[in-house]
């Protein structure tokens, strides 16, 4: 079996479909890791979600900001923006089914590859996070998401604040922190505090703010130093400079013109797939 990792889709459908070609790939003998956006702003995100869906248990897939931006618009909470692609979803025939199988996919998902301890969410993991902690943080919003009670939820998703994890935080305000941190993290604070106005590259940081990765982790755990795998900002093309972790950054911005990347999560070995409209 060979275990494939790739950034965000953003509906970028044909290149999706080039490079599981390129690759080879055989989902009776294969795993995708695909690092959340499955959907928004490219042309083909209805397709996207279709299939990633039909691959069953051959894609491990976590939720990005577009993914959940998409499940709120359906229950009536936010708007469409001009640059949204999601009217086909909305309008399926299937949509139903499309969207309750994509509330229940996970914030984060792990696996020992090799002899390496893998991570993956699609911004990231808070630096001063465990990632025993991490991961129950992340059961905890998934439970709301995949629970009855996941309407509330999303009606009070959308939010800034607070912009800095507490453990004594409770609620909706617990809730969107959490959500926030693994979907929309970037740019921090030696405190953890998030800064979610900087969307670019690295010289757009806020004074007193780094990317989360260029922060080290807390020593002494089992879990110390794991691969972290992320998606989320296309500006890094990949990169993630002055990293002070184990991590790889998937998104190569084919929705802006870069391209799909696939990551060998065995070998390191990194396949790249340019936009049909580079």
């Amino acid at each position: 079996m060979t275990q494939w990792a790739i950034g965000d889709l953003q509906g970028c459908h044909e290149e999706f479909v080039r490079l599981l070609e390129r690759l080879d790939f055989t989902p009776e003998c294969d795993e995708l890791w695909l690092a959340g956006d499955l959907v928004n702003r490219g042309p083909g995100s209805l397709e996207c979600l279709r299939h990633v869906k039909a691959l069953g248990d051959s894609a491990r897939v976590v939720l990005g900001n577009h993914d959940l931006h998409l499940l709120a618009v359906a229950e009536g909470y936010g708007r469409l923006k001009r640059s949204d692609t999601l009217t086909p979803i909305l309008d399926a025939p299937d949509r139903d089914e499309l969207l309750d199988w994509l509330r229940r996919q996970p914030l984060m998902v792990t696996a020992t590859i090799g002899a390496r301890y893998t991570v993956m969410s699609h911004a990231g993991v808070l630096p001063n996070w465990t990632l025993e902690q991490a991961a129950g943080f992340a059961c905890e919003a998934e439970a709301v998401l995949s629970g009855d009670q996941y309407r509330d939820f999303l009606g009070e998703m959308y939010g800034n604040t607070p912009d800095l994890w507490q453990e004594e935080l409770e609620g909706v305000a617990r809730l969107r922190c959490i959500v926030n941190v693994f979907t929309r993290m970037r740019f921090i604070d030696r405190n953890g505090r998030m800064d979610f106005a900087a969307k670019e590259g690295l010289d757009s940081a806020p004074e007193g703010y780094r990317p989360w990765f260029q922060y080290p982790r807390p020593e002494g755990g089992r879990d110390d130093s794991p691969r972290l795998l992320f998606g989320h900002w296309a500006a890094l093309e990949g990169k993630a400079p002055a990293a002070r972790q184990d991590v790889e950054a998937l998104d190569t911005g084919c929705v802006w013109g870069g391209g799909l990347t696939a990551l060998n999560l065995e070998t390191d070995e990194r396949v790249f797939e340019p936009a049909v409209n580079a």
